[in-house]
């Protein structure tokens, strides 16, 4: 009985804290779907277009929440994260629900971007260390089936407002208002990581205190971690450039390999995004925990490939779309980030968990932007077919990467890989032993 209510309380909340990813993912589809009426709207070219998409919770809004978010998540703990977060998304999404003009739009996409990057740290990190140990792929697994089903809804929403135009998508932004409103309420009660409290406790035992860079100058001091930033920045950096992209511009790349409609684009993307969380339920949350992790991740990674090379080189027309929407919906259920999610919190110590999220999803991010600054342009100058040689060559790269160094780390605690990782647990103190 005892045990039936733990793991009631540990569903509890992972779905509190999981209801960010919706918001956030819910995010960065609203912006995705009403860029070219805000383009129209407020009279600016393709390149600022990339300028908005690369300040978003797509990119760089989202970096700099991550570089802050993450090392504060360490410091303060996961709850102080999730607590404020969210209210400075809603202050974000009203500026752009309202916005008269481009610099009220920019101020509202940064804020928001701002909270994501804060967020996501925190509540993978938080659902990681609450999660029991042998359900924790299910558990981390709820925060991307969250962020599938945020773009599922949102380009629904799009289709079902679209006669409103520009006004549609106003409400589409005040709905995820509305919606992080209730989470940000529902989850004031939830309690502390009991994993960062221990650390806590055991630091203030030892007689030592964290500063803001405590989380990443301990991070980046031991060696070990850094095989360990270079393998997951190769899983998740790599995928997720191309991933943000398709997150962002995937109208445009509609438009670009002829299909023109945009109500037909959006049904497209409810159905890459509906795959994607119905992959992540029965594919990775079911069998994340019981099967080999490395096989799991090819046959996601390999199937995003396919669904590319058929989308960008085969004969144009809906059989190709659809069968790129089922295969990169698929794949994206149980491909780079998800393990992500479950690899970062495994690989890194407790006290230094969130900042290593927090510097990877950054830098993954800082990736995203750099080429949405060019993507609509490139599109535009030098075609699909060409721009598709760098979307298929970072897909290739993510995927050797996560296959051949897929750590092996099914059924053990978060304790017993820090001690196979480290060779004993890392004291929370500022200096780090000798033989680390």
């Amino acid at each position: 009985m005892a045990t039936q209510k733990r793991t009631l309380t540990a569903w509890k909340a992972t779905i509190a804290v999981a209801m960010s990813n919706y918001i956030e993912a819910g995010a960065i589809i609203a912006l995705a779907t009403s860029l070219t009426l805000w383009q129209e709207a407020f009279g600016f070219d393709d390149g600022v277009v990339g300028l908005v998409a690369a300040l978003s919770a797509n990119a760089f809004g989202a970096a700099i929440g991550a570089a802050i978010g993450g090392p504060l998540c360490d410091r303060l703990g996961r709850k102080f994260i999730y607590t404020y977060d969210l209210i400075v998304f809603m202050i974000g999404a009203l500026l752009v629900t309202f916005s008269s003009g481009l610099a009220m739009l920019l101020a509202g996409v940064i804020l928001m971007g701002i909270a994501v990057g804060a967020g996501v740290p925190a509540s993978w990190t938080y659902i990681a260390e609450e999660a029991p140990d042998e359900h924790r792929a299910a558990h981390v697994g709820t925060a991307q089936l969250a962020w599938s089903i945020g773009p599922a809804v949102g380009f629904l929403l799009a289709v079902v407002v679209g006669p409103l135009g520009l006004l549609g998508s106003r409400l589409i932004f005040l709905h995820l208002f509305v919606i992080a409103a209730i989470t940000w309420w529902v989850r004031r009660g939830l309690p502390e990581s009991r994993r960062w409290k221990q650390e806590r406790d055991s630091a203030t035992a030892a007689g030592t205190s964290a500063t803001f860079f405590s989380g990443i100058t301990n991070l980046l001091r031991n060696p070990r971690n850094w095989s360990a930033l270079v393998f997951l920045l190769g899983v998740y950096g790599l995928w997720n450039t191309v991933a943000g992209q398709a997150g962002i511009f995937q109208p445009r790349v509609y438009e670009a390999a002829g299909l023109h409609d945009a109500t037909q684009q959006n049904l497209l993307q409810v159905l890459v995004w509906t795959l994607t969380a119905l992959a992540t339920y029965f594919g990775f949350m079911r069998y994340g925990d019981r099967v080999s992790r490395r096989r799991l991740y090819f046959g996601g990674a390999l199937l995003g490939i396919v669904a590319w090379v058929v989308l960008i080189y085969a004969p144009p027309g809906m059989v190709s779309l659809v069968f790129f929407a089922v295969a990169w919906g698929v794949s994206a259920g149980i491909g780079a980030q998800a393990f992500y999610g479950l690899w970062t919190a495994e690989l890194f110590a407790t006290r230094y968990r969130a900042s290593a999220q927090g510097l990877l999803f950054m830098l993954a991010r800082v990736m995203v932007g750099l080429l949405s600054l060019v993507f609509p342009v490139l599109l535009g100058s030098i075609g699909l077919a060409n721009l598709g040689l760098i979307i298929l060559g970072l897909l290739v790269a993510a995927l050797v990467v996560g296959t051949i160094w897929a750590p092996k780390t099914e059924g053990l605690t978060l304790e017993q890989i820090e001690r196979e990782r480290y060779g004993e647990r890392i004291a929370p103190k500022t200096e780090l032993p000798a033989n680390l």
